[in-house]
């Protein structure tokens, strides 16, 4: 290199630590904590800049008609690395929980009518993994964009027209293979297993039953559930309806190659999509723990206040919370998931492809 690095100058520091400007400044009084404020919300926004930068990564991964091994380890690295970010975004709410509410209230009306419902970033954060702004129930689509101006609302409209992280994993899921081999048919192996287990649970029902005799008892009901909860999986109408209703979202083909990879994790073919699979399970669960998180901080500051950006405050928070998931079909599929000992038995030609089999050409 022919050129020296300056620290300062390499990380930019008079403009960054320059840019913290607080409007209660041109007042009468400089209220104290509205630089804390600024400084949290900065950093979030440096840290959203750099999920975006994980995920665009790990989009280009899958957006592939074949993902390689050693990408789809680099994948799961980068994930492993959104969800350390994630752990930091929720303990950054605990340095803002040192502001009390009286604190909050010298400076929050000079913010109106800005709101954190204006991060463009973490929009696209929301769009990459799979939730659009026209599938949202918290939010109309049309109020979310008008909260930003031209330029935003360009790059939302972007984002949402490339393929998202939700997509390219269901497409993914749905090439998997191993599930279909000749003379083998696992699913119908699978079923059998399922009836037996739903049948042992009946029977153990009945026997401790105070009325064994009816079929209305509350436990044989939840049996009965279970088989309508099972048989979704096998029929696909059934599954085509919970679709419609707003209950699922992945295909039925990817759920059964994502339950697949669920019930036998410990194939050394499936490690990592397993490992894959987990980490989008704990990126969901860490935005939905920091909604959580975030709604019950405005609760404490605000009360039943509105937000400064028009909504109901703490109650919005907690309904996008509720229902702002990227991918609840996985979760669901520990409905579906069976004890070690019940599994059917894999054929050797797929228990050998499972192992990394592969022939000498010798």
């Amino acid at each position: 290199m022919d050129k020296a690095i300056d620290y300062r100058k390499y990380l930019q520091l008079d403009t960054l630590i320059n840019i913290q400007n607080p409007e209660s400044a041109s007042g009468p009084a400089e209220c104290h904590d509205e630089t804390l404020f600024i400084i949290t919300h900065q950093v979030y926004e440096l840290w959203f800049k750099q999920i975006l930068h994980e995920l665009d990564a790990i989009i280009r991964v899958f957006n592939k008609s074949a993902v390689d091994e050693h990408d789809l380890f680099r994948a799961v690295a980068w994930q492993l690395r959104v969800i350390e970010i994630q752990k930091i975004l929720i303990a950054q709410l605990t340095i803002m929980e040192t502001m009390t509410a009286m604190d909050f209230l010298e400076f929050r009306d000079l913010l109106i009518p800005a709101s954190g419902f204006q991060s463009v970033q973490f929009r696209l954060i929301e769009i990459k993994l799979g939730l659009g702004t026209a599938n949202r129930s918290c939010v109309d689509r049309n109020y979310l964009l008008s909260a930003l101006d031209s330029q935003d609302q360009q790059r939302i409209d972007g984002a949402e027209r490339e393929p998202s992280l939700f997509g390219l994993v269901e497409a993914w899921l749905e090439r998997i293979p191993f599930i279909a081999g000749e003379g083998f048919d696992f699913w119908a192996l699978y079923q059998e297993a399922v009836d037996a287990m739903l049948d042992g649970e009946a029977r153990i029902v009945s026997l401790h039953s105070r009325d064994p005799k009816s079929a209305l008892s509350p436990g044989l009901s939840n049996v009965e559930a279970s088989r309508r909860n099972f048989a979704s999986l096998f029929d696909q109408g059934l599954h085509d309806n919970l679709v419609r209703d707003g209950q699922r979202r992945l295909s039925r083909k990817a759920m059964l190659s994502a339950l697949f990879i669920l019930l036998y994790r410990e194939e050394p073919i499936l490690q990592l999509p397993f490992n894959f699979l987990t980490n989008l399970m704990d990126i969901d669960e860490n935005f939905t723990a920091w909604r959580y998180r975030h709604a019950l901080m405005a609760h404490r500051m605000l009360g039943r206040k509105v937000g400064t950006g028009g909504s109901s405050g703490h109650e919005y928070l907690k309904k996008t919370a509720e229902e702002s998931r990227f991918f609840e079909d996985l979760f669901n599929l520990s409905t579906f998931l069976l004890p070690r000992s019940k599994l059917p038995v894999l054929s050797k030609a797929l228990k050998r492809d499972l192992n990394f089999h592969f022939e000498s050409k010798n």
